[in-house]
Parts: structure tokens; C-alpha cells; sequence
């Protein structure tokens, strides 16, 4: 029944993708990656078949669901660099017990992105579901907006192409789709783990270096 209902999604978006073209894979993915998140498996996987089938081009697809991508994650961040503390604040009157933050939590969270926000944004882009929330810390810790927008795009760039070329070898064979999105999935979330290990070990090897010279 689940297998029926996930076919019926992509045939529907397949249509919708087919019908609206390259602006409604901008706009669709501008809203999956802001205010309304959804799959963007959904999106780009449909349209990945109609590449197969030489309905639509490769490099626009990707260019589009990028752009869309890129557009969804700055209202994000905009949204939180003007609305941000306010909401938090009041968040924390309201629920800061039961929700266990408080002034001190956000604080220590809001300093850790402003060290760390270029490979936390790269390497949350490739995680489901923290993908579409990593604008928000970004934008809360008012981290610049030109390297955003750089570790933004290579992440969703990454996510984009994988998932244009699923649809383009594997066409509506949806079962083989679902299972090597799974695994790509959990690869690309070890990588992410591994990338950000390294990072703070190299940060703490500098740190440890520093130290050793003076």
C-alpha cells in the first residue's frame, strides 16, 4: 500500500515537474528548502526521469533545483537574522523548561556556529531534515552572508546532483530508487560525521601547535 502511495507521488510530481518546467523546480524547491519542508527526493528524482527520457536537460535541472535550493536557504536566513532572538526569547518564556533550553544553551549554540558555521552549513546540507533547518542557526548567529551562500551551495549542489542522476539511471523503478537513496543517504551522513571529525581535529592540532610555539 506505502510502495502504491509513493508511486502515485512521483507519477504526480513527474507530471507537475513536466508541466511547470524548469521555473516549477526552482519554485518547488525554493519551498521545500524554506518556510514548507518537504522531500526534495520528490522533486528532483522525477525530474532526474525526464532527463532520462531527453524531456528536459541535465545541466538546467540541476541549475534550477539549485537556484531553488540556494533561494529557500537565504529566506531561512533572513527570517532568523530579523525575527530570530525575538522568537527564541519567547520561546524560552513559554516552553524553555519543558523543551530543556534556556538563555545559557542558545547562547554557548549561537557561539559555536559563529567558529564553525562554513562546515557545519556544507556538511548539514547533506543530512534529510537538518538540511532544511541549518539555515536558521546561520542566520540566528548573523554568520556572513557570502560564505553562507558558498557552503550552501556546494552542499546542496552535491545533494541536487545525486539526486537528478538516481532518477536518471534508474527511471520509475522505484524500489531500486528507495533503496540506493538509503544507502547514499547513510553514506553521505558518515562522510558528513567524517568531514566535521576532521575538521575539529585539525582545529585542534592547530590549536596545539599555536600553543607549542610561543
Amino acid at each position: 500500500m506505502l510502495e502504491i502511495f509513493f508511486s502515485q507521488i512521483v507519477e504526480f510530481f513527474v507530471n507537475l515537474v513536466g508541466t511547470l518546467d524548469y521555473l516549477g523546480i526552482f519554485i518547488l524547491m525554493t519551498i521545500e528548502s524554506s518556510f514548507i519542508p518537504f522531500p526534495s527526493e520528490i522533486v528532483l528524482i522525477p525530474a532526474g526521469v525526464l532527463v532520462s527520457k531527453g524531456e528536459m536537460a541535465a545541466t538546467l535541472v540541476f541549475l534550477s533545483g539549485l537556484a531553488g535550493s540556494i533561494a529557500g536557504a537565504l529566506i531561512n536566513y533572513f527570517i532568523a537574522l530579523h525575527l530570530g532572538r525575538r522568537i527564541v526569547n519567547k520561546l524560552i518564556f513559554l516552553y524553555g523548561k519543558f523543551l530543556f533550553i534556556n538563555e545559557k544553551s542558545i547562547t554557548k549554540s549561537e557561539n559555536y556556529f559563529k567558529k564553525h558555521g562554513e562546515i557545519t552549513t556544507f556538511t548539514g546540507r547533506l543530512i534529510p531534515v537538518i538540511r532544511q533547518l541549518i539555515s536558521l542557526p546561520a542566520g540566528f548567529s548573523k554568520m556572513n552572508l557570502f560564505k553562507f551562500t558558498l557552503f550552501t551551495s556546494l552542499g546542496a549542489g552535491i545533494w541536487c546532483a545525486i539526486l537528478i542522476y538516481l532518477g536518471y539511471i534508474f527511471g520509475d523503478n522505484l524500489p531500486l530508487i528507495k533503496q540506493n537513496l538509503n544507502i547514499i543517504t547513510t553514506i553521505l551522513i558518515t562522510i558528513a560525521l567524517f568531514i566535521i571529525l576532521i575538521y575539529l581535529l585539525s582545529k585542534r592540532w592547530a590549536k596545539e601547535l599555536r600553543k607549542n610555539n610561543y
